[in-house]
């Protein structure tokens, strides 16, 4: 009965971490670019009081055993890197990426990062930002002063027009052999590990990247209904092993109020 307990608290303990998860993925539902987590969850260890395949005697061996299990635990929040759903805005510097790759950014102490979020703005410089006004890498370059138009092709050829006649550079992504291994920073960035797999840069459509898609805005891949339904396995979860809390305790109970007759 006392395991009961110790059980039935990691599995309250590891809903309520699930909770958590869910509700961060509802709280960033139309955040631009993010990606949604998922929590992953083992069992612990086991009490082993008769393992399975023992000898018997005379050739003979259990055919089962006896194992009793101590509860869950968090072993793993996920990225789940499927590509947003794309907003129209109607704005030149708006770019959503259609498929793999992440822009490149520079980071205020000189490291860099990634994102997905391509609501770009232009410095009073020229540079090209983000909206926290990080400076993208990746072959973009300022914008001259008087251009007055700014096409953005798929294959990441930009083209400026403007006083200073036409310009033309191309712009480069950067992908991961394992994107779910990034270290989420906040602000929609994510930054390499080990775990991530080095960066490996290419030209939008080229060797598996993603495309760039000009006025469009890629939009959270969190699905509102999908996450009401987990939040509602949770809270159930949660309550079940909040009863065999109270059904180990009521046990335990009856067990010290026993008199001899």
């Amino acid at each position: 009965m006392l395991r009961a307990l110790y059980s039935s608290a990691a599995g309250m303990q590891s809903q309520q971490t699930n909770l958590d998860v869910i509700a961060n993925n509802l709280a960033n539902v139309n955040t631009t670019g993010f990606k949604k987590d998922k929590a992953e969850f083992q069992d612990l260890l086991y009490q082993t009081t008769r393992a399975p395949g023992a000898e018997q005697g005379n050739g003979n061996t259990l055919p089962t055993g006896v194992q009793i299990g101590h509860g869950s635990r968090l072993v793993a929040t996920s990225k789940v890197f499927t590509t947003g759903e794309l907003t129209h805005t109607g704005a030149n510097m708006d770019v959503a990426i259609q498929g793999d790759g992440f822009f490149e950014v520079q980071l205020p102490d000189g490291t860099t990062a990634y994102t997905r979020d391509g609501a770009l703005k232009t410095a009073s410089d020229g540079r090209i930002t983000t909206s926290d006004g990080l400076a993208l890498q990746g072959g973009f370059q300022p914008i001259p002063q008087g251009t007055t138009d700014i096409t953005i092709a798929s294959s990441g050829q930009v083209t400026t027009n403007g006083a200073n006649g036409q310009q033309t550079f191309r712009v480069q992504l950067v992908r991961f052999n394992n994107p779910s291994g990034l270290q989420s920073l906040g602000g929609n960035l994510f930054k390499e590990t080990a775990a991530s797999g080095t960066p490996q840069i290419g030209s939008p459509g080229e060797n598996g990247m993603g495309t760039l898609a000009q006025n469009y805005l890629e939009m959270s891949n969190v699905k509102v209904v999908e996450e009401m339904v987990n939040m509602i396995v949770a809270q159930r979860a949660y309550e079940v092993n909040s009863k065999a809390v109270q059904s180990s305790d009521e046990m335990m109970q009856i067990a010290n109020n026993l008199r001899r007759g």
